[in-house]
């Protein structure tokens, strides 16, 4: 936990382009503290699945994670650090992620619930092709996170879908034999 108040990511959260998105927030570095602890906690009763996004040299760049997980779905939690903005390791993260939920951890469906006023967040979902705007499609979930006035819409990423778009995805990769070239025709 000192590693991630080492490298910086406590920094890197309170930059106000990236604080009022941050799910789990934290004013000080002991408070910062504790919401690791707890979310240390959280995972070990499988109520939260929380990952540590990094950089191509392994520096803590941002967190990802599943919260409220309950009858094989949850919510989306991430936010990267403003200087990682805009350099495809959102995208990246998503996919290992999604990976690991679907793949390993029993995950069926992954919610995301997007404020109406969060553009940046609302576009990098909408760019990922396995991603729907689920507004109608879950109205109990959706009523639950609008008690009162509508703030957020409701996005979900089902099990189904996103394996198949990974399917898809590598079976237009072409596999080359091990010392064969590619040739002009």
């Amino acid at each position: 936990m000192t590693f991630l108040n080492e490298c910086g990511v406590f920094d890197l959260m309170q930059d106000p382009a990236v604080f009022p998105f941050v799910r789990q927030k934290a004013s000080t570095p002991e408070e910062f503290m504790f919401v690791v602890k707890q979310a240390i906690e959280a995972e070990e009763n499988r109520e939260m699945i929380s990952r540590t996004i990094t950089n191509e040299w392994g520096a803590p760049i941002g967190t990802i994670s599943l919260f409220d997980i309950e009858n094989g779905s949850g919510f989306l939690g991430t936010w990267l650090g403003k200087p990682y903005f805009g350099q495809g390791y959102n995208q990246k993260a998503k996919e290992a992620f999604f990976n690991e939920l679907f793949l390993d951890q029993g995950i069926d469906t992954i919610f995301m619930k997007i404020r109406l006023t969060n553009i940046r967040s609302k576009k990098a979902a909408e760019k990922l092709p396995y991603v729907v705007l689920a507004n109608l499609d879950y109205p109990t979930v959706y009523a639950k996170i609008n008690p009162d006035v509508v703030t957020y819409d409701l996005y979900a990423i089902t099990k189904e879908r996103f394996l198949t778009h990974q399917y898809q995805v590598q079976s237009f990769l072409i596999i080359q034999p091990e010392g064969s070239t590619l040739k002009e025709a």
